[in-house]
């Protein structure tokens, strides 16, 4: 079961990941998100940053895979 969770992106962020995971978790192309964030900003005089930062703190961030390493480098011996 894999379930939806709203986390702050680590391959699609421009400041803190929040607009890419909110793009994410909700189908929408983050970019729309950045959008409506600065236009928000400017229409509230930053009172969005506020809630912004405040995501920024409560969402946690992304977990990426453990990607594999091939060898060890301590294990790496060349012979002449």
């Amino acid at each position: 079961m894999n379930e939806k969770r709203l986390v702050r992106s680590r391959n699609d962020r421009m400041f803190l990941g929040v607009a890419g995971g909110l793009g994410e978790y909700l189908n929408i192309d983050p970019v729309l998100i950045r959008l409506l964030l600065v236009l928000a900003a400017l229409s509230t005089s930053g009172q969005v940053l506020i809630v912004y930062l405040i995501l920024a703190l409560i969402m946690p961030e992304e977990k990426t895979a453990a990607k594999a390493n091939p060898f060890d480098e301590d294990e790496i011996v060349i012979k002449t």
